[in-house]
């Protein structure tokens, strides 16, 4: 048997998943990371437990899959995306803690940055919005508060990553610094036409490049790991950010195939192929996980409150005792009788970009119970969805560019069937759930797989991907427009004064 391990690092966990050549689960290992908040609208990781967490869960699904490193044939590594890592070159520590995407405190440099014209040209070279999310301005955050930082900088005794860098110097003992084009593309600093740091860029926040590392092609070989870690030395095949290697995991290799990942927040990506397309309907243009040198390209919008909606309704409400029960209460009442909530708890993300909106419940009456509730807020994420879905369909028109036919699902909540069907109805296309539903580490494992030559090309990939169940829309087209204009008021509503 042939074997590919994954190593997914996200925000909440360190998690290992070992495949088999199917792309089927053998086994999966995760650990909790601990997460700080030294000041409001601060987040940040320690960088050597994200190291010693992934390192455990490694060695702990090669013992649960009851395989040996010998039997690997790659590691592919997936990642969440922007959180930054600056660390010495000697020693491999970190100078100070991951300042993770979540993190805020870089703010005022963006608001610097946008005064002095530069949210044009950050748009035309990197797709992106100038915004404390990415991690250029966290570096430079960083470089400027650390004593001695800029000056370890100028002598090119530091070096900066995000999470996947920092794992991969790690894995082959400090021997590599490098980092694939999906991860690079969310710096801020990375020209996606060229697939090379920009220098006015760099310039513009006054990183020296001999900070960055190499970037590669997502499926690539990124170097081998030490063989002291895990018994074996394995080349490392595939690298990509959580939410493309999320739409590579689905087998969206062409123009017009989308994805969703049903999360803490909802992240929608649709392949645009070749083509960098800006978008006029508030998404961001981001490099797609690219099995070559060839750059492809994704329109992204992401929904700041998706599953978690459900965590409320559990902490906040105490309306039900379990994320699982949420199902049964929505199915209790037949629809959310009018009940439209619009969880805006922390402002409202794409396609609004609205930092000032707030949640809003609307349309009770003496009848609603906590049955509608639950249902309206099930609903929430589904019609969240639909407007990003339909803010890619109005971009891709624009473009004269392939439309969605069909949506590929993946996340927590995407076991919820009275959530995907809703969805179904909303968009009037098929919704689609695959069997293997650990898409992000699957997308890894398929990268590393595709370099190292056991896959020949993406149509073996597009062959494995097998859907578990489709769901088809059950309403008109009419009654689904109607329904997204009840939402679309109900969203105007939370920033109304």
């Amino acid at each position: 048997m042939t074997y590919l391990l994954a190593l997914d690092q996200g925000t909440s966990s360190s998690r290992s998943i070992v495949f088999d050549a199917q792309g089927r689960i053998v086994a999966m290992a995760q650990e909790e990371l601990t997460q700080y908040y030294p000041q409001p609208g601060w987040v940040e990781h320690d960088p050597l437990e994200i190291w010693r967490t992934q390192l455990a869960t490694a060695r702990a699904v090669l013992t649960k899959a009851g395989i040996s490193a010998q039997q690997v044939h790659a590691i592919g590594i997936t990642n969440q995306r922007e959180t930054t890592v600056v660390w010495n070159r000697k020693t491999g520590q970190p100078i100070h803690k991951a300042i993770v995407w979540q993190d805020r405190r870089a703010e005022p440099a963006c608001a610097a940055l946008r005064e002095r014209g530069m949210a044009e040209p950050i748009r035309q070279k990197t797709g992106l919005l100038v915004d404390a999310y990415f991690s250029g301005t966290k570096l430079q955050w960083i470089l400027d508060h650390v004593p001695d930082a800029r000056a370890q900088a100028a002598h090119g005794e530091l070096a900066f990553g995000t999470v996947d860098s920092w794992l991969l110097w790690q894995l082959t003992g400090g021997r590599v610094h490098a980092t694939d084009v999906s991860n690079a593309a969310r710096t801020m600093l990375f020209n996606v036409h060229s697939n090379t740091w920009d220098p006015e860029l760099l310039a513009a926040l006054d990183i020296p490049a001999g900070l960055m590392p190499q970037v590669l092609p997502s499926a690539a070989h990124f170097g081998d790991i030490d063989p002291g870690l895990l018994g074996h030395s394995i080349p490392v095949g595939g690298m990509a950010g959580d939410q493309q290697s999320a739409l590579f995991g689905q087998a969206c290799f062409s123009a017009g195939m989308a994805k969703n990942t049903y999360g803490t927040g909802c992240f929608m990506l649709m392949h645009t192929g070749s083509q960098f397309q800006t978008s006029t309907n508030g998404l961001i243009t981001t490099s797609a996980a690219q099995p070559s040198a060839q750059p492809e390209f994704a329109l992204e919008g992401s929904v700041f409150v998706g599953g978690a909606v459900v965590q409320w309704l559990r902490d906040g409400l105490g309306a039900i005792r379990s994320s699982a029960e949420v199902q049964a209460l929505a199915q209790s009442v037949p629809d959310s009788g009018g009940v439209m909530l619009v969880p805006a708890f922390t402002g409202l993300g794409a396609p609004y970009w609205n930092p000032e909106a707030r949640g809003t419940m609307t349309g009770l009456t003496r009848g609603s119970t906590l049955g509608h509730i639950a249902r309206a807020a099930l609903e929430s994420i589904a019609f969240q969805s639909a407007a990003l879905l339909q803010a890619m369909a109005r971009d891709a028109q624009q473009a004269g560019a392939a439309t969605v036919t069909e949506l590929r699902v993946d996340g927590g909540a995407c076991v919820n069937d009275l959530l995907m069907q809703f969805q179904a109805d909303l968009l009037g296309i098929s919704v689609l759930r695959p069997q293997v539903t650990e898409t992000t580490a699957l997308g890894a494992a398929y990268l590393a797989g595709l370099s190292t030559g056991l896959y020949p090309d993406t149509a073996s990939l597009s062959q494995l991907w097998q859907a578990e169940r489709r769901f088809e829309p059950q309403i008109t087209r009419v009654q689904a427009q109607e329904q997204m204009q009840r939402w679309e008021h109900a969203v105007r509503q939370t920033t109304a004064v």
